[in-house]
Parts: C-alpha cells; sequence; structure tokens
C-alpha cells in the first residue's frame, strides 16, 4: 500500500469527520448515549462494587467505555458501509483505482475519531463524578496504544461483517450478537464467574482484550496481563486488514446501478 493512498484515505477520512461534526443532528446521536450514562454515574456515585472497596461508578464508567468503542467501532462500520452500498457510494468507489482500500481507510478514520469522541463525552465529566479512578503515566501510555489499537482490531472486522448486509435496516441485526459476545467478554461483569468453556470463548473475541485493557489503565486491574493483550488485538488486526479490502472489492464487483437504484426504490417504499 503506497504512502499517497494512505494519504488520500485519511484526508477523506478527516473530511467526513469535520463534516459531521459540524451537524448538530450528528452531533447530537454521538453525545445521546454518553450523556445518559454520566446521568446514571452521578446515581451510582457513592456505591461500592459488591464485596469489593471499587467504586461501581468508576467501574461502571471504565466498562461503558469499552462499550461505547465496540458500539461505535464494529457496529458503526458494519452500518456505514450498508449505507453506502444502498446510496450508491461503494459503487463509485469501485470505479477508481484502489478506490476501496482509500475507502476503508477513510472510513476507519472516521469511525475512530466519532468512537473516541463519544468516550470522551463520558470520561470527561465521569472523571468528575466517580472516585477510584487512576490518571497517571501509566494511564496515557496505556491509552496511546490500547485505544488504536483496540479500534484497529474491531473496524476490520466490522467491515467485513457489513458486507453481507445491503442496508442500514438490516446491518442493525448485528447489534444482537454483538451484545451476546460482550456479554461474555468480562466488560460488564468479572468473567470468572462464566464456565470454563465460555470463558474460552469470550478471550478469543478482541473485546474482551479491549476491556481488560481500560480496566488495567483507570483501575489497576490485571496489568501483568496486557502484553496479551497486545498480542490478542493485534492478531485480530492485522487478520482484519488483511480481509477487509479483499472482502469489500469481491462485495463491490457485484455491485451494479441496476442494484443501487433498485434498494433506493425499496428505501422510498418504506418511507411511504
Amino acid at each position: 500500500m503506497s504512502g499517497r493512498l494512505i494519504r488520500i484515505g485519511v484526508s477523506r477520512g478527516l473530511i467526513e469527520m469535520r463534516q459531521t461534526m459540524t451537524t448538530p443532528s450528528d452531533l447530537i446521536g454521538y453525545a445521546f448515549s454518553p450523556v445518559l450514562l454520566v446521568a446514571l454515574l452521578f446515581l451510582i456515585r457513592d456505591e461500592k462494587v459488591p464485596g469489593s472497596d471499587l467504586s461501581l461508578g468508576a467501574y461502571s464508567l471504565v466498562s461503558s467505555m469499552a462499550m461505547l468503542l465496540v458500539i461505535g467501532s464494529l457496529l458503526g462500520m458494519a452500518q456505514y458501509l450498508a449505507m453506502d452500498r444502498e446510496d450508491g457510494t461503494l459503487l463509485r468507489a469501485k470505479a477508481v483505482p484502489n478506490g476501496m482500500v482509500g475507502y476503508l481507510i477513510g472510513r476507519i478514520v472516521l469511525v475512530a475519531g466519532t468512537s473516541v469522541f463519544t468516550c470522551a463525552v463520558a470520561l470527561i465529566p465521569g472523571a468528575f463524578l466517580v472516585d477510584g479512578l487512576r490518571f497517571d503515566v501509566f494511564t496515557a501510555v496505556t491509552l496511546l496504544w490500547l485505544a488504536p489499537l483496540g479500534l484497529l482490531a474491531l473496524m476490520p472486522l466490522g467491515a467485513v461483517l457489513g458486507s453481507f448486509f445491503e442496508s442500514v435496516r438490516a446491518a442493525a441485526l448485528l447489534m444482537m450478537p454483538t451484545l451476546t459476545i460482550t456479554g461474555i467478554s468480562g466488560i460488564f461483569y468479572p468473567i470468572s464467574a462464566l464456565p470454563g468453556w465460555l470463558q474460552g470463548v469470550g478471550q478469543t473475541f478482541p473485546m474482551y482484550w479491549l476491556g481488560l485493557g481500560l480496566r488495567s489503565a483507570f483501575l489497576s486491574d490485571e496489568p501483568g496481563q496486557l502484553w496479551r493483550a497486545v498480542l490478542v488485538l493485534s492478531l485480530w488486526a492485522v487478520a482484519g486488514l488483511v480481509l477487509a479490502p479483499g472482502v469489500l472489492r469481491r462485495m463491490a464487483r457485484r455491485e451494479s446501478g441496476s442494484l443501487v437504484a433498485a434498494r433506493r426504490e425499496r428505501a422510498l417504499a418504506r418511507t411511504i
């Protein structure tokens, strides 16, 4: 992949991110869930995790940040892809040399930017509401590698899954399996509470290692496992970045103007 192609993809993603971040309706959509989370943190700010001295608010904030990253990166990428397939954006991208690779890079930049924004909306006020969060050099260094690596592990996976759907409504079906996998990945409660075989299943997915990394950064939980998080997230990221462009190219080869027109007609029929 040439440096010029990467620059084009990054430039495309930054332009789209600037557009969406200056659109009031988009900003409200990005901020809605984090604002609800902050309201919940206010209600539980003085509670403790049962059986420990750990702040329930701090644990819930870190867990919710992991969930926001999973939904924003994996589901966000899948829904963007389905939307672009439905409105013909992918059809136009395939007509340009290396257009699908540039498209994928641009979407990665856009989804990463909006995912980080939603987490910041929750973290900045949440840090003032709850006790027990750690902010030091270790936290900063961990976040500098964990956030990009976690996003790179999830977004190409979202692109691959999104390629199987032809509309945003259909891509919404990914919500249930995503929540199921996240539920067994130890984000909201210790994975040790699950049966042994289910723990093994949960630990194969990047959600578990993203949650573990965030807890290590903010709550001093299992820092000795971080090297495994680096390994597993890196494997998912490399596999996704190698697989996703080929999957998208094969999907784009099947696209045509008649298919796009048919999807638009179905979408219009649903709104009437």
